[in-house]
């Protein structure tokens, strides 16, 4: 039995003195160095304040439409008898152009009636006044003093007189209804729609089309209050204005000048409308070799326009200011300061500041964690310094940690 303990207990011995050689060899090892990771101030980046001019822009967009769009009707009825070639959709014309003519037969008729009426009522007239001084005459022989009116027969004058008057009213009318068998072009413009065609009878106030003047294009910008209040006053001033689109992948521009607005607020959308006026938007009064882009109506514009001047203006990045309003800066010690800033306007890209900044300061463009008055700052290119007070160091780590 002895044998037996003896066998089994040497594995066991074996297996402590492993473990005694191990434990050993391990409190030999020399203990590695503790690394102490020096913390550096936040690294920011920031430029200087620039202060200036600025000339405020107000953006809007709208569509363009013709200045003065008409519906073409007849004054007198009749059966179309020529259609020009120009008055078809798209088609262009000049002021007093006749676009379609209606017959004219009857008023040609009733021209002539109306010169014979009044050559008898004018001959009817001048035996009048031969009767009056005939008598006249016969007075003054055979009586003395004034005569009597119907004696003198100035009643049947006064009668064919205005017979007169009537006859040449009718010739008048007739001359305008024979003029209006010709449907003339009221201004230099094109055709939008058109509705009449040759031989068909159209009466009176049958619309046969509708035509665009093509001198002045106006677009239609809704404007807010704030937008307002950044323009010039439209009475004393005609604010520029450029108008842009993409046409076939490339910018265009068009300059236009903003005229007056609508004076009324939508009641809808709240806004009020400004007009922007453009001279010859299909720029039919340049050269051929001149000619640029047409400005086509219907077609949707943005438009750029031009406003007031502003002086000591800081103009940031819009991601600069904070969401409670505030702006970083950088002191000449390199500590952040936290400024209540006075925004004067702010757009899409840019915000422009007019007040709460120290000149000497640097605005800070990155974002900062948790910033607060005093924080000490870096920036790129800084050389390494020994750490500030009040920073913990810690080991193995690569996590900064700024205590205040």
């Amino acid at each position: 039995m002895a044998s037996g303990f003896k066998k089994a207990g040497i594995p066991i011995f074996i297996l402590i003195g492993a473990i005694v050689i191990m434990v050993s060899l391990g409190s030999m090892k020399k203990q590695p160095e503790k690394e102490e990771q020096i913390e550096k101030d936040f690294l920011v980046d920031a430029k200087p304040l620039e202060f200036g001019n600025v000339e405020f822009l107000v953006y809007s967009q709208g569509s363009v439409q013709p200045k003065n769009q008409t519906m073409l009707s007849t004054q007198v009825s009749g059966r179309v008898i020529m259609v020009a070639e120009n008055f078809v959709e798209g088609g262009f014309f000049k002021k007093g152009d006749i676009l379609v003519q209606l017959e004219d037969d009857d008023y040609q008729t009733d021209l002539l009636l109306a010169e014979a009426e009044l050559a008898r009522a004018q001959a009817s007239l001048d035996e009048e006044k031969a009767r009056g001084e005939v008598a006249a005459q016969e007075w003054r022989s055979f009586n003395k003093g004034s005569a009597p009116e119907l004696g003198l027969r100035k009643p049947q004058l006064a009668r064919e007189q205005a017979t007169v008057k009537a006859a040449q009213a009718s010739l008048q009318r007739a001359k305008r209804n024979l003029e209006r068998t010709n449907i003339r072009a009221p201004y230099d413009g094109l055709v939008k729609s058109r509705n009449v065609d040759l031989g068909q009878f159209v009466g009176l106030g049958a619309q046969l089309g509708e035509v665009f003047s093509t001198d002045v294009a106006e677009v239609r910008l809704p404007l807010t209050d704030d937008d307002v209040a950044f323009l010039d006053d439209l009475k004393a001033n005609k604010p520029t204005v450029t108008l842009s689109t993409d046409v076939a992948g490339k910018e265009v521009q068009w300059q236009g000048s903003l005229v007056r607005d609508e004076a009324i607020l939508d009641g809808r959308s709240r806004v009020i409308y400004g007009v922007v006026e453009v001279n010859d938007p299909y720029q039919l009064l340049v050269p051929d070799e001149q000619r640029g882009e047409e400005l086509r109506f219907g077609r949707f514009v943005k438009a750029e326009i031009t406003g007031v001047n502003a002086s000591n203006i800081v103009v940031l990045p819009r991601n600069v200011l904070r969401l409670d309003g505030t702006v970083l800066t950088v002191d000449e010690n390199k500590q952040i300061n936290i400024n209540f800033v006075s925004v004067q306007r702010a757009d899409e890209n840019f915000i422009y500041i007019n007040d709460g900044f120290n000149p000497e300061h640097k605005v800070v463009m990155s974002a900062v964690p948790n910033p607060y008055n005093g924080m000490p700052v870096r920036f790129l290119g800084d050389e390494d310094t020994s750490p500030p007070s009040g920073i913990e160091t810690r080991d193995n780590s690569n996590d900064i940690e700024v205590k205040q």
